[in-house]
């Protein structure tokens, strides 16, 4: 029988004890604020989380700092398909946070669109936020981390960078992408001692998912877990969390399926 209900919260283990973190796309109720709350849960030093919409990121800054009270918490507006905004973020977090620790990849935009109706517009958009923007995160922080011979980046992918659904062929090839540049970027992070690791979940659900997605098609991929539901977001946070950590240590240029079913 399925078990559709999630499972207790887990608390944190100071699996990021004295590690400064930097997560794009973190605002709202997504997995990019799961796993910012997770990294103070954590024992993270400081944090500073990034958004392109600025008001709801001033309320994750608020709402992360009431409910951790950590003091170290900081909000940068950006977006990732802007070179420049791109390397003052990093410069920013460079700054305010002592040097980069952790980077999570969180940015990315789905939709649901048959190819045969797909403008060039669409496709383009996708790809430059979900692959290119994570390129662009992920060779400006290199430049920083590399140098210092330490640092962690985790990437959110998906599962359907390797399986194949119908309205996804833009999602589903910018996420395979994102493989891809996770594994070739890892070879070249690792003789610096800079390790590079991805998620792979099936599906969560958040505000976020349920405003571009139908939700008929969202219960109805969710009844194929295993489980009989979708993840919850804080559950991706913590394979997020677990590859950022020192428990990971050997681990690079994997993707880590956050699924209840086979990928």
């Amino acid at each position: 029988m399925a078990l559709k209900e999630p499972p207790p919260y887990v608390s944190g283990h100071n699996l990021l004890a004295g590690k400064s973190v930097l997560i794009t796309a973190a605002a709202g109720a997504g997995i990019g604020f799961a796993a910012a709350k997770k990294a103070v849960e954590e024992g993270c030093r400081a944090l500073m989380i990034s958004d392109i919409h600025e008001g709801r990121l001033a309320k994750a800054v608020a709402a992360l700092v009431e409910d951790t009270g950590l003091a170290e918490i900081y909000g940068v507006p950006a977006n990732v398909t802007v070179e420049a905004e791109v390397q003052s973020l990093i410069d920013q977090a460079e700054e305010k946070l002592g040097g980069v620790d952790v980077l999570i990849n969180n940015a990315g935009l789905g939709g649901t669109k048959l190819l045969v109706d797909m403008e060039d517009e669409e496709w383009d958009r996708v790809l430059d936020i979900t692959l290119n923007g994570t390129m662009r995160m992920t060779r400006a922080m290199l430049r920083k981390m590399q140098p210092r011979g330490a640092g962690v980046i985790v990437n959110n992918a998906s599962v359907l960078g390797w399986r194949a659904q119908k309205e996804q062929c833009h999602y589903a090839a910018a996420k395979a992408g994102v493989m891809a540049l996770t594994r070739c970027a890892a070879l070249e992070a690792a003789d610096y001692g800079v390790r590079i690791n991805a998620v792979s979940p099936s599906i969560a659900f958040h505000e976020f998912l349920k405003k571009t997605t139908p939700m008929e098609l969202l219960e109805e991929l969710a009844s194929k877990e295993a489980f009989g539901r979708a993840a919850e977001v804080w559950e991706v946070a913590n394979v997020m969390v677990f590859l950022a950590s020192d428990y990971s240590s050997y681990m690079t240029g994997e993707i880590v399926s956050v699924s209840s079913q086979r990928a």
